[in-house]
């Protein structure tokens, strides 16, 4: 039995294929790991956004555990950064108020 994984073809535009390749040269990978990579990537931006608007839904429909929520972040974390940065994977995804915290965003 084989150990190779079985293969199929995707239909792409000659536009995209070319964008692929030219991906994968210059990272010296195949084309194959640049459209897993791809894949790969969207997928966590996806769960992220899940995370955002569900956050979101908590702080605009449940006002006391969104509160309970913040609370029990700043026992964890220490309280709001005082850089007033937030972390990478939620940029772009929140935007922070001027002077305010990343958390309370909305």
């Amino acid at each position: 039995m084989s150990t190779e994984p079985k293969t199929t073809t995707i239909r792409v535009s000659f536009v995209t294929r070319d964008k692929i390749a030219k991906l994968a040269e210059q990272e010296g990978t195949s084309m194959t790991a640049v459209i897993d990579d791809a894949i790969r990537e969207r997928e966590k931006n996806l769960r992220w956004q899940k995370v955002a608007e569900q956050m979101e839904r908590t702080r605009r429909e449940d006002p006391e555990g969104w509160a309970e929520y913040l609370a029990e972040q700043d026992l964890w974390l220490g309280g709001p950064s005082p850089t007033g940065r937030i972390a990478p994977e939620w940029e772009g995804v929140i935007t922070p108020p001027e002077g305010g915290r990343a958390d309370q965003a909305g």
